[in-house]
C-alpha cells in the first residue's frame, strides 16, 4: 500500500508581498492569500481527501480552513512548519534565500537547518505510513517542507530542489503530487 500525498501551499502572506521570508514568524494571509485559498477549494472540489495536516503557523491554518473547513478533518502538526531562520526569521528574503545553500547541514544562527527541516519531515512521514496507509492525505504548509518532499521521495539533492523550486519559475500549481510507499 502507499499514502498518496497532495501538498498544497499556503496562500499568500503579507510577508511575502513585502518580500520578506517569514520563518517561524506567524504571519497572516493577505487579502490574496485568503482570495487564492478560496478559490483552490473550487480548483480542487473533485477531489477527495481522507485528512488534511497543516502546518501550525496561521499562514497555514487560515489556508488549510479557507479550502478544506467542512470537507474533510483538518489537523494542526508543528513538524510541518516552514524553516527555523532564526535570527533571520521576518528577514528580507534577498538576506535569507543566497543563504539556503550553506545552511543545509549548519543551521542558521539560532535557529535549524535544512536537513532539520528533513528530519522533522521523515518522522512525518513515518508517522503517515504507520497511520494513514492506502489513504490521500492533504498537506497545507511551506517551501522548505515541500523541498524536503522533494529531497526524501524524489531522491533530489538540497541543492537540486533548491534550483528547481516552482516558486523561481512562478510555476504555482493547485497540489504537488507525492506517494510514500
Amino acid at each position: 500500500m502507499a499514502v498518496k500525498i497532495t501538498y498544497f501551499v499556503h496562500g499568500t502572506t503579507t510577508d511575502n508581498e513585502k518580500e520578506i521570508s517569514s520563518g517561524w514568524s506567524d504571519v497572516e494571509l493577505s487579502e490574496l492569500g485568503v482570495q487564492q485559498s478560496i478559490e483552490l477549494k473550487d480548483r480542487i472540489r473533485d477531489k477527495h481527501f481522507d485528512v488534511v495536516f497543516c502546518s501550525d503557523l496561521k499562514r497555514a491554518v487560515h489556508s488549510a480552513e479557507l479550502t478544506f473547513n467542512g470537507k474533510v478533518k483538518i489537523i494542526q502538526d508543528k513538524r510541518l512548519r516552514e524553516c527555523n531562520y532564526g535570527k533571520y526569521n521576518a528577514q528580507s528574503s534577498e538576506i535569507v534565500e543566497p543563504m539556503q545553500d550553506e545552511n543545509i547541514t549548519k543551521s542558521f544562527p539560532d535557529g535549524e537547518s535544512y536537513e532539520d527541516v528533513k528530519k522533522r519531515i521523515n518522522d512525518f512521514l513515518d508517522f503517515l505510513k504507520k497511520n494513514y496507509d492506502g489513504m490521500s492525505v492533504a498537506i497545507v504548509a511551506h517551501k522548505a517542507p515541500q523541498l524536503a518532499l522533494d529531497v526524501l521521495l524524489k531522491n533530489k539533492t538540497w541543492e537540486q530542489a533548491f534550483v528547481d523550486d516552482w516558486r523561481k519559475k512562478k510555476a504555482w500549481r493547485p497540489g504537488w503530487e507525492y506517494i510514500l510507499k
